[in-house]
C-alpha cells in the first residue's frame, strides 16, 4: 500500500491555511458577501482608479505620492511573486498530493469569480500594494487630525483604520482561496515598510523626463529579469497553467490579473506623471482650486471619469490588451490632474466671470 507524502514545513503552513479558510466560509451568508465585496471593489486597480483621484482631490501633493508609491509597489509585487514561486490555496490542494479524493470532495471548499488569479501569490498585491499607497494619505490625515485636536485616542484613528482595512483585506483574500494567511502577512509588512520608505524620499512631479525613465526603467527591467530567468531555465509562467487546471469555471480567469497587466498599469500610470508634469496648471489656476466647491467638483468629476474610462470594452487579444491597459493608465493621472481642473476653471469662470482672479504674472 502506497503511503501518502508526509507535508513539510511549508506544506504545514498551506494546510493550516486551508483550515482557516474553511472556517471562514463556514461563516453567515451576510460575511461571505461583505468579503466578496472587499476582494473584488479594492483590488490593487483601485488605487488608480478611486483612491488617487479622492486623496489629490483632499490634497493633490498627497494624491500624487499616492499614485507613485502604488505603481512602485505593483511593480515591486511582480517580481518578488516571481521569484518567491508562491502557491494559491485554489490549486494546491489539488496539487499537493495530501489530499485524497474522496477528502476533496468532502472540503466544502467553494471558489468565486474573484477566486481564479493568475499569478504567483506571494507576497499578496491586495495587501501589498494598498499597504503601501495608502500610508501617505494616513500620515497627512493624522497629521490633519492632530492639528486639530490634542487627542491622542483621535490622533490614531486613521492609523486603525488602515490597518482594520488591510487585516479585513487579508481575510478576504484567504475566504476567497486567493491567498494563504503568510502570504496576506507578508504583504500587510512589505507594503507598510515600503509605504514608510518611499514617502521620505519624495520625487518631483513637475520633471517630465523623470517619470518617462521610470516608465522605461521599470518595464525594461522587469522584462530582463524575466528574460534572464527564462535562460536560466526557470519557468516562471508556471501558475498560469496551474491556474487554468484548477479553476472552477474557465470564465473567471480573467487576463489583468497576469504579471504584465501588471507592469502595463505601473508604465501607464507612471507615463501619466509624465503627461501631468509636462502640462502643469498655472499658479492662477492652483489657487482657483483652492475654492472648497471647485475640489469637490473637480474630484466628482475625476473619479466618474476614471470609472468611465476603465468600463470601456477590452480586447481579446492578449498584446492589444497590454496596449489598452497602458494607454488608459496613462490616461488616469493626466485626466485628474491636467485636463479636469482646468476644465471645471474654465466652466466656472464661463458661468461666473465675476468670480475670475485678474491675472498676476
Amino acid at each position: 500500500m502506497e503511503t501518502p507524502p508526509q507535508p513539510g514545513a511549508m506544506d504545514a503552513l498551506h494546510e493550516a491555511g486551508i483550515w482557516a479558510a474553511l472556517t471562514l466560509q463556514a461563516g453567515p451568508p451576510w460575511l461571505e458577501q461583505f468579503w466578496v465585496y472587499l476582494t473584488s471593489h479594492f483590488d490593487p486597480k483601485s488605487i488608480y482608479t478611486f483612491c488617487f483621484p479622492l486623496a489629490h482631490g483632499l490634497d493633490a501633493r498627497v494624491g500624487l505620492m499616492v499614485l507613485w508609491i502604488g505603481l512602485v509597489a505593483e511593480w515591486l509585487n511582480v517580481v518578488l511573486k516571481w521569484f518567491l514561486f508562491g502557491e494559491r490555496p485554489y490549486w494546491w490542494i489539488h496539487e499537493s498530493g495530501l489530499f485524497s479524493q474522496e477528502e476533496l470532495e468532502k472540503l466544502p471548499l467553494r471558489q468565486f469569480p474573484v477566486t481564479c488569479e493568475t499569478g504567483p501569490g506571494s507576497p499578496s498585491g491586495h495587501c501589498m500594494i494598498p499597504g503601501a499607497a495608502l500610508w501617505p494619505l494616513v500620515t497627512a490625515l493624522t497629521a490633519e487630525v492632530a492639528r486639530s485636536t490634542r487627542s491622542r485616542v483621535l490622533r490614531l484613528i486613521p492609523f486603525l483604520a488602515y490597518t482594520l482595512f488591510l487585516v479585513a483585506m487579508g481575510l478576504s483574500r484567504i475566504f476567497v482561496l486567493a491567498h494563504f494567511p503568510h502570504q496576506v502577512v507578508t504583504g500587510i509588512l512589505a507594503g507598510s515598510a515600503l509605504g514608510w520608505g518611499l514617502q521620505r524620499c519624495p520625487p518631483n512631479f513637475r520633471v517630465f523626463r523623470f517619470f518617462v525613465a521610470v516608465a522605461v526603467v521599470l518595464m525594461l527591467s522587469a522584462l530582463a529579469l524575466h528574460s534572464l530567468a527564462t535562460a536560466a531555465g526557470i519557468d516562471l509562467d508556471w501558475s498560469l497553467r496551474l491556474a487554468s487546471a484548477w479553476c472552477s469555471d474557465p470564465a473567471w480567469l480573467r487576463p489583468d490579473t497576469r504579471p504584465f497587466a501588471s507592469l502595463c498599469r505601473v508604465v501607464g500610470s507612471a507615463l501619466g506623471l509624465a503627461l501631468a508634469a509636462e502640462t502643469p496648471l498655472r499658479r492662477r489656476d492652483e489657487d482657483q482650486l483652492l475654492d472648497g466647491r471647485l475640489r469637490v467638483a473637480s474630484t466628482v468629476l475625476a473619479l466618474l471619469a476614471l470609472q468611465l474610462v476603465h468600463r470601456l470594452p477590452r480586447p481579446s487579444d492578449a498584446a492589444a490588451l497590454y496596449r489598452h491597459v497602458v494607454v488608459h493608465y496613462a490616461a488616469g493621472p493626466f485626466l485628474v490632474v491636467s485636463v479636469l481642473p482646468r476644465f471645471i476653471i474654465a466652466l466656472r469662470n464661463f458661468l461666473e466671470p465675476s468670480q475670475v482672479p485678474p491675472h498676476t504674472n
